[in-house]
C-alpha cells in the first residue's frame, strides 16, 4: 500500500488538485493526507484509473488501505463502479485513525473522509466513517472511551440514518446539527468560523 500511496501521491492533477481546492482542501491538507490520483494504477487497481486516492493512514503516517473517488460526473454505477469506491474484500474502516490516538476526552465523527480532512483543518480531532451507511459495531468500540463523541450529519435522509445509528451506539455521542449543507459546504460558505459556531452551539446546551 505505501508504493501505491507513494505513486498516486506523486501523480496528483491538476485537475485534481482544482478540485480539492474547491472543497477546501489545499495543498498543505494533499501533502499531510496523502492524496493523490491513479495515474498509472498498480496491480488490482486498475478499475480506479484516473479516480482520487484517499490514503486510510495508520497512527505511524504508513498506509492501512485505500479508497477511490471517482471525479467524473457521471452515472457512476451504470459505468460499473461507485462515486466512492472500497478495495474487494476490504471491511469498512474508520478514517484517520491518528485522531483517535491524539485526542484528549472528545473527538469529532464526520461523514466522509473529505469533511474529516475538512475538520481537522480547522483544529478538531476528528474521524471519518465512510458513508452514511457504513459506521458499524467495531467503530463503536474505537470511539466508546471518549466523554464525548461529536457527530457531524450530513442534512439529509442519509445522514439522519447515520445520525441515529450513532446515537444509538454511543450513548456519549451528540450531533452537532448542520443547516446549510455538509461540513465542507458549511466551511466553503463561512469559513471556520461557521463550524466552530455550530459546534458552540451545541455544547452549550
Amino acid at each position: 500500500m505505501e508504493e501505491a500511496t507513494n505513486a498516486y501521491q506523486e501523480a496528483l492533477t491538476a485537475d485534481a488538485a482544482r478540485y480539492l481546492a474547491e472543497r477546501g482542501i489545499g495543498e498543505e491538507e494533499v501533502a499531510t493526507f496523502r492524496l493523490g490520483v491513479v495515474a498509472d494504477p498498480l496491480p488490482g487497481h486498475g478499475r480506479y484509473r484516473g479516480m482520487l486516492a484517499i490514503p486510510y493512514l495508520g497512527h505511524d503516517g504508513h498506509t492501512l488501505t485505500i479508497r477511490f473517488r471517482c471525479l467524473e460526473e457521471h452515472d457512476h454505477r451504470t459505468l460499473g463502479h461507485g462515486k466512492y469506491n472500497t478495495m474487494p474484500g476490504d471491511p469498512p474502516r474508520i478514517y484517520g485513525v491518528d485522531s483517535i490516538h491524539q485526542a484528549g476526552d472528545e473527538i469529532h465523527l464526520s461523514e466522509g473522509e473529505l469533511d474529516r480532512i475538512i475538520l481537522r483543518k480547522v483544529g478538531f480531532h476528528a474521524a471519518g466513517a465512510p458513508g452514511a451507511e457504513m459506521f458499524f459495531g467495531r467503530h463503536r468500540r474505537m470511539l466508546a472511551g471518549f466523554s464525548r463523541v461529536w457527530h457531524w450529519p450530513d442534512p439529509d435522509e442519509g445522514g439522519a440514518r447515520m445520525a441515529a445509528k450513532v446515537s444509538r451506539s454511543l450513548r456519549t455521542s451528540a450531533a452537532v446539527r448542520l443547516r446549510a449543507g455538509d461540513v465542507t459546504e458549511t466551511y466553503k460558505a463561512g469559513g471556520a468560523q461557521a463550524l466552530y459556531d455550530l459546534y458552540e452551539k451545541e455544547k452549550s446546551k
